[in-house]
């Protein structure tokens, strides 16, 4: 098994910029007041407000994106794991 492809590239390089992109992220959401519970708030009022402007089209394709993505998202996991146990290199596929 190959870390390298799992993580995208050297494993520890990816875990230090996934921490320092985390840390830059939780600064700038507490500058700006967001609390974590509060994330998925905003976004239902976002949906709701959309809505109030007669765009229910929006609704109709974010809770078409989320039930696709509930299907996608773990078969794209899958084959991506799947894909990490073949000796195949990505030149003799076709």
């Amino acid at each position: 098994m190959d870390s390298n492809r799992l993580f995208g590239g050297n494993p520890m390089a990816v875990i230090i910029r996934l921490v320092v992109i985390s840390i830059i992220v939780g600064i700038v959401l507490s500058a700006l007041n967001i609390r974590p519970d509060e994330i998925l708030y905003h976004i239902s009022r976002l949906i709701e407000r959309l809505s109030e402007l007669g765009l229910d089209w929006v609704v109709s394709v974010f809770r078409w994106f989320l039930v696709g993505a509930v299907v996608v998202i773990p078969i794209w996991l899958i084959v991506r794991l799947f894909g990490m146990f073949s000796n195949k290199t990505d030149g003799d596929r076709r």
